[in-house]
């Protein structure tokens, strides 16, 4: 395809496009967390709280969002990062994610900004020329040589996440409703002697109290009322192709001036329909694979 497209173009204009292409960012392989189910033993599992931050993948040399996207970090910030893979969270504290997505995402990294950013560590990547060896490692093998990481880089923003272990069901909630009340969004668990994977699987899960999940926008409803003239709901559009309506949780400054068409947005909702649809669907944030 790219090929018949470069064709068609004058070769100054093919090889912007060309370059373009090859330029697109590409998502580092990562972990995607499933939802808990009372089902399945916590016994099995490291559990950690879940952190509201922006996750951040060091690929070795640089530094990525979720995405793929480089994030322009100080120097003097990743300069003890290790020569190989780390996976992580960009975290200031709870209630902070506003302020740290909005540090990280500056094209120019302010330091004053980045002092009171933290990398929480989570996972280990195997190296690309360690597949072999690393990659056979289980998850609590991985988290002491994220500890040895860490130790060795000697740097106050560089922490592994507390991991800890549950007895049963019960423990696991109280644990959760404690972070819950302490201000955090809900609990992470990592199955302990799983192998490194990629993709959504169920060696890792999330427990919160509300679901969430993302959508792209794809239009507005026009607000009524004491919101006329402004934006009385969002448009988004599902992975699966459906479309919801997202109105509550919009804040005044949102409906004055909403994420425009195609941006990503995370909504919550307390479970799903009979019919597949969340239920008391509310916008969340902006979502964090930048």
């Amino acid at each position: 395809m790219a090929l018949l497209v470069s064709a068609l173009l004058t070769p100054s204009v093919a090889a912007a496009t060309v370059a373009s292409v090859a330029a697109e960012p590409v998502p580092p392989p990562v972990l995607l967390a499933a939802v808990y189910r009372p089902s399945l033993d916590p016994v099995a599992y490291w559990v950690s709280e879940k952190l509201d931050g922006v996750r951040a993948f060091w690929d070795g040399q640089r530094l990525r969002f979720r995405s793929g996207r480089l994030i322009a970090a100080p120097a003097w910030f990743v300069a003890a990062l290790p020569a190989h893979p780390l996976d992580g969270e960009l975290w200031i504290g709870r209630g902070e994610f506003d302020a740290v997505s909005a540090t990280v995402r500056r094209e120019r990294p302010l330091d004053d900004e980045w002092r009171r950013v933290q990398y929480r560590l989570f996972e280990r990547p195997p190296a690309s020329d360690a597949a072999s060896t690393e990659g056979g490692l289980d998850f609590t093998q991985r988290l002491e040589r994220l500890r040895a990481d860490v130790a060795g880089a000697g740097v106050p923003w560089l922490s592994v996440v507390e991991q800890f272990r549950v007895a049963d069901h019960a423990s696991l909630s109280r644990h959760l409703a404690a972070v819950v009340a302490a201000g955090g969004e809900g609990l992470v668990l990592h199955r302990a002697d799983a192998p490194y994977l990629t993709g959504r699987s169920e060696a890792l899960l999330k427990l919160k109290p509300l679901r969430d999940d993302e959508a792209t926008v794809v239009g507005y409803v026009p607000g009524k009322g004491r919101w006329q003239g402004a934006v009385g709901a969002l448009i988004v559009e599902r992975a699966d192709g459906r479309r919801l309506r997202l109105g509550s949780g919009l804040s005044a400054a949102l409906r004055q001036d909403p994420p425009p068409r195609g941006a990503r947005v995370s909504y919550r909702y307390t479970e799903l329909t009979s019919s597949g649809q969340p239920r008391f669907a509310r916008y969340w944030r902006l979502a964090e694979d930048f």
